[in-house]
C-alpha cells in the first residue's frame, strides 16, 4: 500500500513544486526558479537553526554562559530568517519545505553527532554551516537579480547574507582564530 496520499484524497490544495497563480509581475519561470533557490536556503536555515538549539542545550565549559546566550540569540535570528524565506516562497506562489525530511534531503549542512561536542567543535560546526549558507546565497541572490526578481534578491542579501555574515563573525571570534586562517 502506498504511504503517500494523492491530492484528491488527502486534502492537499497545492502540490509541492507547483505554483499558485499570483499577481506580482513575475512570470512563472522566474518564480519557479526563485522558489527552488529560496527553499534550498530555507532548508539550510532550518538545519542551522537546529544546530544552534542543539549547541544551546549541550554547550559546556568555561564560556558556558556566554555561549548558551549567544547560541539562543542566533537560534532566534535564524527562526526570523526562516519565516521571511517561507513568506517569500508563498508570495511567489510556491510551497515551502517544512519537515525534517525535507531539510535532510535538501541541505548540504552536515548534521551534528548525537553526542555532546566540545564548545570548540560546536563553534567549528556552526562556522562551517554559515559558510555553506553564504556560498549558496550569494550566487542565488545574483541569479534572482538577473531574472528581475528584486524581492528575492533583496531578501537574500539583506537578511540571509548579512545575518549569516554577522553570526559567522561572532562564532569565529569565539574560536580565537589567528591571522593564519582565511
Amino acid at each position: 500500500m502506498d504511504n503517500h496520499n494523492t491530492s484528491s484524497d488527502s486534502g492537499i490544495v497545492q502540490e509541492f513544486g507547483a505554483l499558485a497563480p499570483v499577481r506580482i509581475g513575475l512570470d512563472a519561470q522566474v518564480r519557479s526558479q526563485s522558489v527552488r533557490a529560496l527553499n534550498r536556503l530555507l532548508a539550510h536555515t532550518m538545519a542551522l537553526r537546529d544546530a544552534y538549539k542543539k549547541a544551546h542545550w549541550q554547550t559546556s565549559g568555561a564560556t558556558f554562559y556566554e555561549l548558551h546566550l549567544l547560541f539562543d540569540k542566533h537560534y532566534e535570528e535564524q527562526v526570523a530568517i526562516m519565516d521571511a524565506l517561507a513568506e517569500r516562497i508563498q508570495t511567489l506562489g510556491g510551497v515551502t519545505f517544512a519537515l525534517p525530511g525535507d531539510v535532510a534531503g535538501e541541505s548540504a549542512i552536515a548534521r551534528a553527532p548525537r553526542g555532546r561536542e566540545s564548545a570548540e567543535a560546536q563553534l567549528e560546526r556552526l562556522a562551517a554551516a554559515h559558510e555553506t549558507i553564504l556560498l549558496d546565497a550569494r550566487p542565488l541572490a545574483r541569479a534572482a537579480a538577473a531574472a528581475g526578481d528584486d524581492g528575492s534578491n533583496d531578501l537574500i542579501v539583506s537578511q540571509v547574507v548579512r545575518a549569516n555574515e554577522l553570526q559567522s563573525w561572532f562564532v569565529v571570534q569565539h574560536l580565537g582564530y589567528r591571522a593564519a586562517r582565511g
